[in-house]
């Protein structure tokens, strides 16, 4: 069992939450609060991963110089037009 000092703003702030029936229970704003926390370190391993993989595709030279990308995004863009 966890057991958390929150400090006396936040404490509070989840007693309103329960006392506006919002939750149930102290015990159930905080395990929303921390699968919150559990997706957002989710997000951020995978956007680490990207981040390494676009990395490790620059340094093998698996590249696109920006004026080509930009060449075929106008090319494409002005297709759309016709």
């Amino acid at each position: 069992m966890i057991s958390a000092d929150l400090g006396q703003q936040l404490e509070g702030f989840v007693a309103r939450l329960v006392e506006a029936g919002r939750y149930n229970s102290k015990s159930e704003v905080l395990r929303e609060g921390v699968r919150l926390i559990q997706d957002r370190e989710t997000r951020l391993a995978a956007l680490d991963a990207s981040i390494a993989r676009g990395l490790a595709d620059a340094d093998a030279g698996r590249t696109t110089s920006a004026e080509s990308g930009f060449d075929r995004l106008e090319a494409k863009y002005r297709a759309l037009d016709e």
